[in-house]
């Protein structure tokens, strides 16, 4: 397996970005919100019960995989969590169509106490900020019943390449290839299906490029703003190594997986 040691992470610094981008993330976030979807068709692709007793979303964000899996499932209990406290206000926006008994928790997911016997583990464009991966992966695998169901989304090594051979800091730790999820996952844990599928943006400048990463939060781990000199330097390197038609490309790399617990 390639080399999986992540860069430093400020997590106090994602934390802050996301609470920024908090309001401006559910419109901004259009990859996001279609990974969403796709996970959620996965999981009733694979069989998946009508109906959990218990389930578990981290990083709900606000709210594009939660809505995805209300239209799809039933649930007796729904924990959501998210690292920014704001993220609870989803709570008041899906009142009417939440008919399960749910709460929400707000903090990393690493510490986080969980249920026990979950039915139902999910989440959507999250885990590439978790350094740690295959230790949560042994958390959540402990607190999933037998039979119970993973379905997680995240970014492969391809996300955002642009930036990267540009020299960007603002990675997130943990961007994995759907051949490198296996082992990550502990024994036990059956991956049902799993897919890649990059997507491409389009923007007519820099300025517009990192105004949706801002938007979408998604530079959380970026240390530096922009003067106006670095920033037209930074459009005419991207331009020169990557401008098509005119545009300014930005890669999305997702990966998602649906996997259950055997045993």
């Amino acid at each position: 397996m390639k080399d999986m040691q992540p860069p430093h992470l400020d997590q106090s610094r994602v934390q802050q970005s996301f609470r920024r981008g908090l309001e401006s993330y559910h419109c901004a976030a259009s990859v996001q919100a279609e990974t969403a979807g796709r996970l959620a068709r996965m999981l009733q692709e694979e069989g998946a019960p009508r109906h959990f007793g218990s389930v578990l979303e981290f990083g709900c964000g606000t709210g594009h995989l939660t809505r995805q899996l209300l239209q799809r499932f039933g649930a007796d209990c729904l924990m959501l969590n998210d690292l920014v406290p704001e993220a609870a206000q989803l709570l008041q926006t899906l009142e009417k169509e939440i008919q399960a008994h749910t709460r929400f928790r707000s903090g990393p997911i690493e510490s986080l106490p969980l249920p026990q016997d979950l039915d139902l583990i999910a989440s959507a464009s999250t885990v590439q900020w978790i350094s740690d991966l295959p230790g949560l992966m042994a958390r959540l695998a402990l607190h999933l019943k037998p039979g119970g169901w993973l379905a997680l989304s995240g970014f492969g090594r391809g996300q955002f390449r642009e930036l990267a051979a540009l020299g960007s800091a603002a990675a997130a730790p943990c961007y994995l290839d759907a051949d490198e999820w296996l082992p990550v996952l502990p024994e036990g844990l059956e991956i049902l299906q799993i897919e890649q599928c990059p997507v491409v943006l389009e923007f007519d400048s820099a300025l517009q490029l990192l105004k949706h990463l801002r938007q979408t939060g998604v530079n959380g781990n970026a240390q530096r703003g922009w003067s106006r000199r670095q920033l037209r330097s930074f459009e005419d390197a991207y331009r020169a190594q990557f401008g098509q038609r005119g545009k300014l490309p930005l890669t999305y790399d997702p990966v998602l997986l649906v996997a259950r617990r055997t045993g």
